[in-house]
């Protein structure tokens, strides 16, 4: 891939002005000459914006200066910018239009489906807005008796009241609304133009149509689509998107060699553009996006959902951490220390817990407090305008505003969500904006409008390659044509039209059909086959692994021209080998002054384990707030049994239904204590009742057997062994009639699994360790297994004594050796690398 990415200078852009707009300008100077009309008032409707300054430029080449016609789109003629809509009517942008939406439906009754209505209900309408608006006032009535009657059948099915009443409310909405060109039907748009030419694209334009059916005498319609010859196309099969990528920027980079710039890039799948994009961009090739993506999908989006989310009532700890660590008014050093003390808790998912934990004092406290004060802030209910002012502020407390106000996307989400000062005082004069929401509703709000509004980046002056839709094509000129994501499901000729509108109701009410879609598809793919260096590319499999075949429209040109799969793009790089060999590290200069039974374990299961996690101190940062699992519940278990069993050391409870209330309270409690949310602990909850009684008859059966009393649960240890300390915590030490310690560890794993620790004595080193913690010269040993299906078995460690001995001897001998400075080398195993999480330090997956 390096090798595709050349080093090159910037090429300049140069407007090359297509053979078929020159065609197309020539006629239209043939037209004004022949119908006597004067250029300056003649009118040139453009089917795309981007069209403008190539067709003034093919006019200045076919006529020479002089007059020239006003060369306009639909929007730009109807003064589009300028436009204030109704109060109540269909607006330019989602987060207006949301707010709009909630009164239409509340007007209908439907106050209960607000929130689920209100997104569906504005896709809905603005599928109606181009017809309604290609209407003049004055008919519109009419136009809204057709539509009643379009949606009034198809949708009349009981499954489907509620798409049915989205249906009739978006035909009210759409025909009760203004639009920028009422002014140019009503008032006659041709009344002072000698002639109105209309260019048609490859999309139908109600409103281009209607303009020239004001006065069909001073009007000509011509289509801007002319045949050319079909210039090289090149197919390229990649093996998966990332793949698919790496090839389409390869072609890019190839063409810019070869000097065919600038390079248009077809935008049909925009995940992969952004990766394509984020390539070339890496190897700086300068690009000109015309597409955009979602402001949702940018930094700035997260951070500010972010913020609301930590504002939550139930924000999770990991949110609120998050927050800080993205916040340049605080200080950084306060929030790791609060982290680090967080992670040292347990079961502090969500942050209002907090507060149960003793920081101590200091900067903690005081950070706890202001982030408490930022969340007390956000939890009242108020109207939208004031929750823009509230969302702002918070921002700015966290020091995140003036970051969000110097970003080029950050400038769109001010915009889009009102959090300026002007701004937000024109959104105070909406009546539907007076409602008062909920944090959950303003949130809700928040990310539908970033959903929905794109941001483009600044265009470059000299761009080097232009990513545009593909039907954008159409009129300009471009040396060279790179397709990615022509797969059959991407690139699908008869794609489903998207809306709740039946097919009938499509042709009623003047909406693209799925018939005229896919003439638009072909005619637009047909169109860049006569790009003269054209690059097709697709993939066999998805992410997922999914197969894929292309398009049927790559199928038919392969069929049609006989082409073969073109070689790799990619230019083949060789790079000198550099072999990664087992580390050996050294750990004599980080002395071992205490040991734990799991620390040990590490450094007999893998001495590089030890050496990074142990010695160097190396952790995981797992989630604070993830879902409670197996590990939780063994946790709960242990904490479970060993009050349990000290409550019933202190008021002893014969076998019977005593005990299983006293452990069904215990259970209750720590559940509590351990702040468990019933829901996320069902399925533990569930499969308590056997669990609880197959314990209970494992420890009749075990006192009645052994004579076995309780003693300690959760009891902490040390013992001092020549340089180093022995320190661990034993969840439950029995004594036997004759004083013998019965050391007892609970697991939760499979019965099988606890049987396999004891068969090899030497192998075994948490028992032995607990027993190496205790004075005892003699005692017995063994893992509880508590089974979730109800049955509860004892693995016990019979050469336990023997085990102890020889496990004193070995780490006595490793410490040395270590002190000594033999290396640590990574000799891990099976599940001992499995789930190893310095698996990526000693990279063994790349060793030769």
């Amino acid at each position: 891939m390096d090798g595709a990415f050349s080093a090159m200078g910037v090429i300049a852009q140069t407007h090359h002005t297509t053979a078929a707009m020159r065609q197309l300008m020539s006629r239209v100077r043939d037209l004004v000459a022949g119908r006597g009309a004067h250029p300056a008032r003649t009118v040139v409707l453009m089917p795309y914006i981007h069209l403008l300054a190539e067709a003034r430029e093919a006019w200045t080449a076919e006529a020479g200066n002089g007059f020239a016609p006003r060369f306009e789109t639909t929007r730009t003629w109807s003064g589009w910018q300028a436009f204030e809509p109704d109060a109540d009517g269909i607006a330019g942008d989602m987060g207006r239009n949301l707010l709009t939406a909630r009164e239409w439906i509340e007007r209908a009754g439907l106050r209960a489906h607000a929130d689920l209505l209100a997104t569906r209900l504005v896709e809905a309408a603005l599928q109606l807005a181009p017809a309604a608006a290609a209407v003049a006032p004055s008919n519109r009535i009419s136009w809204a008796v057709q539509a009643r009657a379009a949606v009034a059948s198809g949708l009349d099915a009981p499954q489907l009241m509620l798409e049915a009443a989205v249906a009739r409310i978006a035909v009210e909405w759409a025909a009760a609304s203004s639009y920028p060109a009422d002014a140019l039907l009503e008032g006659g748009a041709t009344a002072d133009v000698d002639l109105l030419v209309v260019l048609r694209g490859l999309q139908h334009d109600p409103l281009a149509d209607a303009l020239a059916a004001l006065d069909p005498t001073r009007s000509v319609t011509l289509q801007l689509a002319v045949d050319a010859p079909a210039g090289e196309v090149r197919l390229h099969e990649a093996s998966d998107p990332s793949d698919e990528a790496e090839r389409a920027a390869a072609c890019v980079i190839a063409h810019l060699n070869a000097g065919r710039a600038p390079v248009a890039l077809a935008a049909v799948d925009r995940v992969l553009t952004r990766r394509i994009h984020a390539l070339l961009s890496s190897r700086g090739v300068a690009l000109r996006d015309e597409t955009g993506w979602k402001l949702s999908t940018t930094r700035r989006a997260a951070d500010v959902m972010l913020a609301l989310k930590s504002c939550a009532w139930n924000a999770g700890t990991d949110a609120v951490i998050d927050l800080l660590k993205n916040s340049p008014g605080v200080r950084q050093f306060d929030v790791l220390a609060l982290e680090r003390r967080i992670r040292r808790a347990e079961f502090v998912r969500e942050w209002r817990s907090l507060r149960s934990l003793d920081l101590g004092e200091g900067g903690l406290p005081a950070l706890v407090d202001r982030v408490d004060q930022w969340r007390e802030a956000m939890q009242a209910q108020r109207t939208v305008p004031q929750w823009c002012g509230a969302l702002r502020d918070l921002l700015e407390n966290t020091g995140q505003w003036d970051v969000l106000v110097r970003d080029a996307a950050g400038g769109g989400i001010v915009a889009a969500l009102r959090l300026g000062r002007e701004e937000q005082e024109a959104l105070q004069a909406l009546p539907q904006s007076q409602r008062r929401w909920s944090l959950a509703d303003f949130s809700s709000w928040v990310n539908e409008t970033l959903e929905s509004e794109s941001f483009k980046p600044e265009p470059v002056a000299r761009e080097q390659v232009l990513i545009l839709p593909a039907s954008q094509l159409l009129g300009r000129a471009f040396p060279a044509l790179v397709i990615p994501g022509c797969d059959e499901v991407r690139l699908n000729p008869s794609p489903e039209p998207v809306g709740l509108w039946t097919p009938a109701q499509r042709v009623q009410l003047g909406l693209p059909t799925r018939e005229a879609m896919e003439a638009e598809t072909r005619a637009s793919w047909r169109h860049a086959m006569q790009a003269p260096v054209c690059d097709v590319l697709w993939r066999r499999t998805d992410e997922s692994g999914e197969p894929l075949l292309p398009s049927v429209l790559v199928q038919a040109v392969q069929l049609e021209r006989k082409l073969a799969i073109a070689a790799d793009p990619r230019e083949a790089v060789q790079v000198p080998a550099q072999p990664s060999h087992r580390p050996m590290p050294s750990g004599a200069r980080l002395p071992i002054t205490q040991l734990s039974a799991s620390a040990y374990g590490d450094l007999r299961s893998c001495p590089y384990k030890f050496f990074a996690m142990r010695q160097l101190g190396l952790q995981e940062a797992d989630e604070i707030d993830a879902d409670v699992g197996k590990r939780d519940f063994g946790n709960w278990l242990h904490r479970v049994l060993g009050l349990f069993h000290e409550a019933l050391q202190a008021s002893p409870e014969p076998a019977g239904p005593g005990r299983r209330q006293l452990l069904d309270e215990t259970a209750q409690e720590v559940t509590r204590s351990m702040r468990f949310e019933e829901s996320e602990f069902l399925p533990f909850a569930a499969a308590w009742p056997k669990v609880r009684e197959g314990y209970l008859e494992w420890l009749a059966r075990h006192e009645a057997k052994e004579g076995a009393v309780f003693d300690l649960a959760e009891s902490s240890h040390e013992l001092p062994l020549g340089p180093v300390k022995l320190v661990g915590r034993i969840d439950r030490i029995d004594r036997l009639p004759d004083g013998t310690a019965f050391v007892m560890d609970y697991k939760t794993e499979a019965a099988k699994t606890s049987g396999d620790r004891v068969k090899d004595a030497g192998e075994d080193t948490q028992l032995a360790f607990y027993a190496a913690l205790l004075s005892d010269d003699t005692l017995r040993a063994g893992y509880v297994n508590v089974g979730e299906r109800g049955e509860t078995r004892m693995a016990e460690q019979g050469a336990v004594v023997e085990a102890r001995d020889l496990l004193v001897q070995g780490i006595l001998h490793d410490v040395a050796r270590i002190a000594a400075g033999d290396a640590l080398p990574a000799h891990g195993e099976g599940k001992v690398c499995e789930f190893c999480g310095a698996r990526g330090l000693c990279r063994k997956d790349s060793w030769s």
